[in-house]
């Protein structure tokens, strides 16, 4: 068995500028908790949860509320801006990368790494009804390393 392919995150800088057109590109209004909400998960190269959001975006403006980054996040969600990764029933994840890849999930330690969509082949899906298409195909490896020595 092959070896699967972990994606390197990449270190992007967004200015605010830059979030400011990205969420006029996406048709979201640039509001400023729209622009701390899309900092918080562009600026960091890992996969946040809606509380971690929360509390990024309260370091610097305690004002936000859980319903608008909750609100901010699902908005995001159904525009494309990011995708929403749904490790298991009680973790929900919220990724920038909207490129092609998966996803290895450590059930121990809630670690979400991205797969290199290359490294994965998916094979035999079932035939759709007539008029529907696939939109993707999201696939979560779930693993359990060794407890350590």
């Amino acid at each position: 068995m092959k070896a699967v392919q972990l994606m390197e995150r990449q270190d992007y800088s967004y200015s605010r500028d830059d979030l400011i057109a990205r969420l006029r590109g996406h048709g979201i209004n640039p509001t400023h908790q729209r622009i701390e909400i899309a900092h918080a998960l562009y600026s960091r190269c890992e996969h946040l949860c809606a509380d971690q959001v929360l509390a990024i975006v309260n370091e610097r403006h305690p004002e936000t509320s859980r319903a608008t980054v909750y609100n901010t996040l699902n908005l995001f969600v159904q525009t494309g801006m990011i995708r929403e990764v749904i490790a298991d029933p009680s973790r929900v994840f919220y990724d920038p990368n909207t490129r092609p890849h998966y996803h290895l999930y450590d059930v121990r330690t809630g670690e979400l790494t991205d797969i290199d969509a290359a490294s994965i082949q998916v094979s035999g899906l079932p035939a759709l009804p007539d008029g529907v298409v696939t939109e993707g195909v999201d696939i979560i490896v779930r693993v359990r390393f060794p407890e350590p020595a």
